[in-house]
C-alpha cells in the first residue's frame, strides 16, 4: 500500500536524519566544553529557542503551504546550517547563530511532519504511524550517540558536521519520492490567526489539562539530562561508557513505549496514558536516586525510557484527534512550544540546583516533581472526561473516519 511505503520513507529518513542530530549534538558539546561552560549552554538554548519563538509562524505556515515541499525546505535549511558550521569552528558566535538558524528549520518541521502523519498512513492508523516515526527516531538517536565519538574521532569534527549536513539532503530526496501530501484546504482563512492553535487549546479542557500536565512533567524529567553525568561519574564512579550504557537504557525503554502506545486509541485513553506516565517517570528517576547502584540506574532508565516514548506517540495522537486539520499546524506548534519551554526551564533548574546539591537530590527533586505532576494532570484529565461524557460530546474531529475497536 502506498501509506506504508511513504511511512517507511519518512520513518527511514527521519531515523538517517536523527544520527546526524545526535552525531553533530555530540561533537558540538564535545568542542564546546572545554571552552565554556557558557557556550554549551548557548548551544543548547539556540537549538530549542525557534521551536518557543517561532510557534506561531511556523504553524501558519504549516497550515497555508503543502506540507511534504514545506519539509524538504525546512530540512535543506537545516542541512546547510550545520554543514556551514565545521569552517567556522574557529568563530564561536558563528557557530551559535548557525545552530539558531538550523533550529528554525527545526520549528517548521517538527509541526510538518505531525500534521503529515495522518495523511500517509490516514486518519485510522496515525498513532500507528506516529509509533513508527517514533521508533525511527530512537534507531537514530541510538546509532548517533554509540558512533558519533568514533567518527568525530577518526575523521575530525568538521567531516562529522558535514555528516550531519548531508543526513538531512538524504532525508530530503527521501521525501521527493512520497506521494502523499497535505495540502491545506483554505479554511484556515476562517481563523487565519497565528495564535489560533492556542486558543484552541485553550477551548478543549481535555487536551488543555493533558499537555499542560505534559510539560510540567517534561520540566521536571529533564533534570536527567543535566545531572546524569555528574550521578555516573560520581556517584556510580563509571566511566564514559557506563553513561552510554546507562542512556541507551533509556532509548531501548522509548522504543518500548512506542510498541505500547499504539493499543491506545480514544481520547480518554490517550489522556489518561500522558497523565499515568508523569507518575511513572518520577518512579523512574526516584529508582536511582534512592538505590545508588549500576543494576538499579538502568531499570530507572528503562522506566524513564517506556514513559517517555509513551508521550512521544500520545501527544500526537491526541492532538491530531482533537484538531480540525485545516488547525494541525498550529496547534502542533503550539504543543511543541509549550514542552520545549518547560524543556528550557528544566534545564536551566537542574544547572542551578547542580551546583548547591549533589546528582541524587537534583533526581529526587525531579522524581517528585514528576509524579506530582502526573498525579494532578491525572486528576483534571479525569474531571474533563467526566464533563465530557456528561454532557454526551464524543471524541472530536476524527473527520469521517473513526479509530479501530
Amino acid at each position: 500500500m502506498r501509506g506504508n511505503r511513504d511511512l517507511t520513507l519518512v520513518a527511514a529518513g527521519l531515523a538517517i536524519s536523527q544520527f546526524g542530530n545526535s552525531l553533530s549534538l555530540l561533537v558540538l558539546v564535545f568542542w564546546a566544553t572545554p571552552i565554556s561552560s557558557l557556550l554549551v549552554a548557548a548551544i543548547l538554548v539556540a537549538e530549542l529557542l525557534p521551536l518557543v519563538l517561532g510557534a506561531p509562524l511556523a504553524g501558519l505556515l504549516v497550515d497555508k503551504l503543502p506540507n511534504r515541499r514545506l519539509l524538504i525546505t525546512a530540512l535543506l535549511c537545516q542541512g546547510v546550517a550545520i554543514a556551514a558550521i565545521g569552517p567556522l569552528l574557529a568563530r564561536p558566535a558563528f557557530v551559535v547563530a548557525l545552530v539558531f538558524v538550523s533550529g528554525c528549520g527545526l520549528a517548521v518541521a517538527v509541526p510538518a511532519t505531525s500534521a503529515l502523519v495522518p495523511h500517509i498512513a490516514g486518519e485510522e492508523e496515525a498513532t500507528r504511524g506516529y509509533a513508527w516515526l517514533g521508533t525511527g527516531r530512537s534507531i537514530g538517536s541510538i546509532a548517533g550517540l554509540t558512533g558519533g565519538a568514533l567518527l568525530a574521532g577518526l575523521f575530525g569534527y568538521e567531516v562529522a558536521l558535514l555528516v550531519d549536513g548531508a543526513t538531512f539532503v538524504i532525508y530530503a530526496g527521501m521525501l521527493a519520492f512520497v506521494r502523499s501530501e497535505r495540502r491545506p484546504s483554505g479554511e484556515h482563512e476562517q481563523r487565519p490567526s497565528a495564535l489560533a492553535g492556542i486558543q484552541h487549546l485553550r477551548q478543549d479542557p481535555l487536551l488543555l489539562a493533558a499537555i499542560t500536565g505534559l510539560a510540567f512533567v517534561v520540566g521536571a524529567v529533564v533534570v536527567v539530562n543535566v545531572a546524569d553525568p555528574a550521578f555516573v561519574r560520581f556517584v556510580l564512579h563509571g566511566d564514559e561508557f557506563l553513561l552510554g550504557a546507562i542512556q541507551a537504557c533509556w532509548t531501548v525503554g522509548i522504543l518500548v513505549g512506542n510498541r505500547v502506545a499504539v493499543r491506545l486509541k480514544t481520547d480518554g485513553q490517550l489522556a489518561v496514558a500522558l497523565a499515568v506516565t508523569g507518575i511513572t517517570s518520577g518512579v523512574g528517576m526516584l529508582i536511582p536516586a534512592t538505590l545508588p547502584y549500576v543494576a538499579a540506574a538502568g531499570i530507572g532508565w528503562f522506566i524513564g525510557g517506556v514513559s517517555n516514548g509513551v508521550d512521544n506517540v500520545t501527544m500526537n495522537a491526541i492532538v491530531r484527534q482533537r484538531t480540525p486539520d485545516e488547525m494541525r499546524g498550529r496547534v502542533f506548534a503550539a504543543v511543541g512550544s509549550m514542552v520545549t519551554s518547560a524543556n528550557l526551564l528544566g534545564t536551566a533548574a537542574a544547572g542551578v540546583l547542580l551546583l548547591f546539591v549533589g546528582p541524587r537530590v537534583v533526581f529526587a527533586i525531579g522524581g517528585i516533581g514528576s509524579a506530582a505532576a502526573g498525579v494532578i494532570c491525572l486528576v483534571f484529565v479525569l474531571r474533563a472526561l467526566r464533563r465530557q461524557a456528561a454532557s454526551g460530546s464524543v471524541d472530536r474531529y476524527q473527520d469521517t473516519v473513526s479509530p479501530r475497536p
